[in-house]
């Protein structure tokens, strides 16, 4: 059919059809307004999923709804796109609608548009890459058909019925449409052919072959090619999933200062300038360059209804950033950024006009105040145009196949002030084998901060430690269990209320030991789930630990100064409710903010999987710092004054007794202070000396006494449960009778026996 035939039909057809529903080729070279309607039109067109792509030799296309409606009952009748026919042939149909039982075309078939494609055309070189991309492509090579697509069909799920041939009438024409069974359908005759063919199905899952691509069609642009001649399923993939920006642009922006460290207000001040430099480009995506060790890339989308997530990656620091198609590709390389669709979505809400992200590495920042090491020394900052937080689908910035020594945290900082000012709220730490990876749920600028947590602590040390921690706890539980079974078979003895504030102190501290020896191994089980809720149960077992070394302290000073005489109503009930509830209070409030998870413990500082410890617990050194280290501090105080107030009470009763045998009393003594250092948890306080010369003797110290604890309450109440005698008609005695009782040389503790 020759080109003025088509071009009468379609202007014809526009008549019927009213202004702007039909568009040609030369419309569009002619004017610029006529382009950009004709390719809003056919964007819309396959939109609905099912068109007509016409093999004929101009570019235009028809809404076919319209023209199949206008169908008359009898007379000639204009011909489906594709006919071979005559100027003569074609008549002005009668605009009468058909009884439904006469149009074969409305009830057998709904396609929604008809597009003509020029069979070698060049005309839409002279676009924009968004155009080419959106109209399909017929090359005619040696009488095979191919037809070539972009991923933007496949990702709209377009269905195409493709016409060729050289006659098509209404007869051939009216066929059944299969609906969502097209895959690689065929209709034909001698003289019509028409292929349905499901983009989602037919090329989808293809893979991409670049040897054959370029083999085929060396200067080939990302795009599928199916081979419509052919009778079975076909479709090679030359879209590379690795693309390179439109354009490139240097900005003549100054960021750094004579010492070559890069100013951070200058970087924040470019990442703030992004939506100028968005509106001035004219494509999709360009590759930006600021002076040496700055790359950024942008990219926007001008349909607000097509923007999906975004994939960044580059291999090294010195690499370009490339664009990614699919997120098995982002494996391939070293580091990758991965942008939600939901940030998008947060952008467009907020009113940006042109929806766009830019992500920029810059090398060699000036530091922060704490001369913070940087992995890689790269900073990472994305921009949107909007302020996006609270992202429930996490921003990924993921860095494989890197080594590094110390323990890496995901920071961020929003780009105030003249010095980063890091911190780690809003970023999760996720360390594998394979690489780290920050989840985040807010844009700005991003760092992973190393740590050097054992730089004066050898690996033999660390290794040491390690192993008396594991087989003190594991000894720890076993005497802690053995007081629990004395205590509960002896039900015959009356149990004091100090015994029953050891009981609760005891069972507090077999609970933390437990769900301290499990921690690895549920760490090592990669469930984030199960591990916060590890995390939690560890973190409320010890803040519970520590409120009854308070409790002992109070109770102590509280029996001292009554004289054993405590007459509050339901005393040791409501020393339990507050020991046991309120550490509780703060478990629940940080396992609700998310301040739980996994964190890695390193045995020599190097980034090898078999040097790390997993364990599940406090993520946020803020919340570590204020909730564990400030609240013991407070307990040291109170329990480390009360042990001075005992110490000297013990001193006087030595006084007044008259001493004993030298050798006795200093046996005497010193299980004496062991026992009260125990019980008020004294000898948690070595972690605070554990700094600089002090800290491997102090770590030492802190871990062996710490690992036996459970060993030395079991002998203490083993012999002071010996001297409890059975349960009396009176609930209490006299100071004296108290003072009367104790005796060193029997070695009743102060606690149990004179404070009951």
């Amino acid at each position: 059919m020759t080109r003025l035939s088509w071009t009468a039909l379609v202007l014809l057809m526009s008549i019927l059809q009213g202004p702007g529903s039909s568009n040609s080729g030369h419309d569009r070279s002619r004017n610029g307004n006529s382009n950009k309607n004709n390719f809003m039109d056919i964007r819309n067109c396959f939109k609905q999923k099912k068109s007509f792509v016409v093999v004929d030799s101009f570019y235009g296309n028809i809404n076919a709804t319209n023209y199949w409606r206008q169908r008359s009952v009898g007379g000639p009748q204009p011909r489906p796109p594709g006919c071979e026919a005559g100027m003569e042939e074609i008549k002005t149909p009668d605009i009468q609608r058909p009884p439904e039982h006469m149009s074969p075309w409305k009830t057998k078939t709904k396609v929604n548009c008809i597009v003509f494609v020029e069979t070698n055309g060049i005309e839409l070189e002279n676009y924009t890459r968004k155009i080419q991309d959106t109209w399909p492509k017929i090359k005619n090579n040696s009488n095979i058909l191919k037809l070539h697509i972009s991923k933007w069909h496949i990702d709209q799920r377009v269905h195409m019925y493709v016409l060729y041939g050289t006659f098509c009438n209404d007869t051939q024409l009216n066929f059944t449409d299969q609906g969502e069974n097209c895959s690689f359908n065929t209709t034909d005759t001698e003289l019509c052919h028409i292929r349905c063919i499901n983009t989602d199905t037919v090329c989808k899952n293809s893979a991409y072959g670049k040897k054959e691509c370029s083999t085929m069609a060396p200067n080939l642009r990302n795009e599928y090619i199916i081979d419509i001649n052919s009778t079975t399923t076909n479709c090679i993939n030359c879209n590379n999933p690795v693309k390179k920006p439109e354009e490139k642009k240097v900005l003549n922006t100054t960021l750094s200062e004579k010492g070559g460290e890069i100013i951070p207000a200058n970087a924040a001040k470019l990442m703030n300038d992004m939506s100028n430099l968005a509106a001035n480009i004219n494509g999709s995506s360009a590759e930006i360059s600021v002076g040496e060790g700055v790359k950024g890339v942008l990219v926007k989308e001008t349909h607000k209804d097509e923007v999906e997530e975004v994939l960044f990656a580059y291999q090294s620091p010195n690499d370009s950033i490339n664009i990614i198609d699919n997120t098995e590709t982002l494996k391939t390389f070293s580091r990758a950024v991965m942008l939600p669709k939901e940030a998008f979505d947060k952008a467009i809400a907020q009113n940006v006009s042109i929806p766009f992200a830019a992500l920029f590495r810059f090398i060699n920042m000036a530091k922060d105040e704490k001369n913070s090491t940087v992995l890689g020394n790269e900073v990472l900052a994305i921009e949107m145009g909007a302020a996006i937080a609270n992202l429930t689908d996490k921003i990924n910035i993921v860095f494989t196949n890197m080594t590094y020594r110390g323990i890496p945290s995901c920071h961020s900082w929003n780009g105030q002030g003249s010095q980063p000012n890091w911190t780690s709220d809003g970023c999760v730490t996720n360390v594998t084998k394979h690489g780290i990876t920050c989840q985040c749920s807010h844009l700005t600028f991003f760092a992973i901060l190393m740590t050097p947590l054992n730089e004066t602590i050898s690996d033999s040390d660390f290794k040491n430690l390690t192993i008396i921690t594991q087989v003190g706890c594991g000894l720890s539980m076993f005497f802690l269990a053995i007081v629990l079974f004395m205590h509960f078979l002896s039900r015959r003895i009356k149990a004091t209320n100090a015994t029953k504030i050891l009981i609760n102190l005891v069972c507090a501290l077999f609970l933390l030991n437990l769900t301290f020896l499990v921690n690895n191994y549920v760490a090592n089980l990669n469930n984030s789930v199960g591990c916060k809720i590890m995390a939690a149960l560890m973190h409320y077992f010890m803040l519970a630990t520590f409120t009854w070394f308070a409790a002992q302290a109070f109770h102590l000073c509280l029996s001292l100064y009554t004289g054993g005489k405590i007459a509050i109503h339901r005393y040791i009930l409501k020393i339990a409710i507050t020991s046991w509830i309120l550490p509780s209070v703060i478990g629940i409030v940080l396992l609700c903010i998310g301040k739980y998870g996994e964190q890695v413990i390193s045995y020599q500082n190097t980034g090898n999987a078999a040097d790390r410890v997993m364990m599940c617990w406090i993520t946020d050194n803020s919340v570590h710092l204020i909730i564990n280290i400030g609240y013991y501090a407070l307990v040291f105080l109170f329990t480390f004054t009360t042990f001075i107030i005992m110490m000297s009470w013990l001193c006087c009763l030595r006084n007044v007794k008259g001493a004993k045998a030298k050798g006795e009393q200093s046996s005497i003594n010193i299980l004496s202070v062991m026992g009260l250092c125990f019980m008020l948890g004294i000898t948690w306080g070595f972690a605070f000396f554990a700094y600089g010369v002090f800290q491997v003797p102090a770590l030492y110290l802190f871990t062996i006494l710490n690992s036996f604890q459970g060993f030395f309450l079991f002998v203490y109440y083993y012999k002071t449960s010996r001297m409890l005698p059975p349960a009396s008609d009176e609930k209490s005695s006299s100071v004296s009778n108290i003072t009367d009782k104790t005796s060193l040389s029997s070695f009743t503790n102060p606690y149990s026996n004179w404070l009951s």
